[in-house]
């Protein structure tokens, strides 16, 4: 049985706290769950920058754009559901209330831009700075091989660094609880993909591995980087006989300037792994799938309405319920029950 209201799209989407953000062709909308079992429901146009821009759209040059505007939209996410959970932010320092007034923006916008900064920041020396210092233990290279070797050092590095950064967040309970939702999202995803209707029912039996996840984009980021980089470095020595790995600032700059392009092809990667299915796509994206084990956990059938909610909600607009005064919508349990296909005894 098909499910009329919600047509089949490629649906993107995000785990926060207590919720799930939905992103449809030309809506966004983030549901999340409060304490005393209600639901609030927000919904925002979107548009792609590629409509504006034709030449975002081109491949290899949309990876980069899609690339900084997760980043954007996560962020913004991220606030958008603690607001709506009616979770107190913490008072903003001193700098933040300066740096606002200065600019003339408020202080939320602020706060927000400072995470994003501190984000990159911390993003940069753990996955850049930090893998690239063991290049400093090997010799200078005088062939391709070793230079494979170098970056085949610090690409290890910067996985297992990787692997070990989520495991630690997974062990925060709002974390464990966030991977559970990241989990209900791809269920959710699958059964729409499957022209089911959308029920906790019906999306329970599917995986939380999904193919277009993040996770599988930052792994087949990472290992491409391996390849790309000593390709890279094999042409800057044989052109100008420069051990790339020999200076750590240059190479440490070359991998900030060449990024966007890896971000290119990784993209394009992950694009074409997802939508094809044969034996040799199944074995490459298999790494990605297997590394989704320790960011998605099986949801309840409560988090799987919350992300019910919301992708009904990107794809056929706010249901009905109470409007608060922020213009969000407020279900009760019953409300999202109805919603969800849910009887209860």
């Amino acid at each position: 049985m098909k499910n009329p209201s919600c047509p089949k799209v490629d649906i993107g989407g995000q785990a926060v706290l207590e919720g799930v953000m939905m992103k449809a062709p030309e809506h966004i909308a983030v549901a999340v769950r409060r304490e005393n079992g209600d639901v609030i429901v927000k919904r925002e146009q979107y548009e792609s920058p590629a409509k504006k821009h034709k030449w975002m759209a081109l491949p290899f040059i949309r990876g980069s754009v899609n690339m900084v505007q997760m980043l954007s939209m996560g962020m913004k996410t991220l606030t958008d559901a603690t607001d709506m959970l009616g979770v107190e932010a913490e008072e903003p320092s001193k700098f933040e209330k300066w740096l606002a007034a200065k600019l003339g923006k408020s202080v939320d916008k602020v706060v927000m831009a400072v995470a994003a900064v501190l984000a990159v920041i911390l993003s940069i020396g753990l996955f850049i700075l930090l893998p690239n210092v063991v290049i400093k233990l090997f010799p200078a290279a005088a062939t391709g091989g070793m230079l494979l070797l170098k970056n085949l050092a610090s690409g290890v590095v910067r996985i297992a660094i990787l692997i070990g950064y989520i495991l630690l967040a997974g062990r925060i309970p709002d974390m464990y609880r966030t991977f559970q939702y990241h989990g209900a999202e791809h269920k959710t995803v699958y059964c729409n993909e499957h022209d089911l209707p959308l029920t906790p029912e019906n999306c329970r039996p599917f995986t939380t591995l999904h193919p277009r996840c993040g996770t599988s984009f930052l792994l087949i980021t990472f290992v491409l980087s391996i390849v790309f980089y000593s390709v890279i470095d094999v042409l800057v020595l044989m052109v100008t006989g420069f051990d790339l790995g020999g200076n750590y600032l240059l190479r440490v700059l070359s991998r900030l300037l060449l990024l966007p392009v890896v971000a290119g092809i990784s993209y394009e990667s992950l694009k074409a792994l997802a939508h094809h299915d044969s034996v040799l796509t199944r074995i490459l994206r298999w790494p990605g799938m297997q590394m989704q084990r320790i960011t998605t956990h099986n949801p309840t059938d409560e988090m799987l309405q919350v992300a019910i909610v919301s992708m009904k909600t990107a794809l056929s607009g706010l249901p009905e319920g109470e409007m608060t005064p922020e213009g969000w919508v407020r279900l009760t349990a019953e409300q999202v029950d109805a919603l969800t296909g849910v009887t209860r005894a």
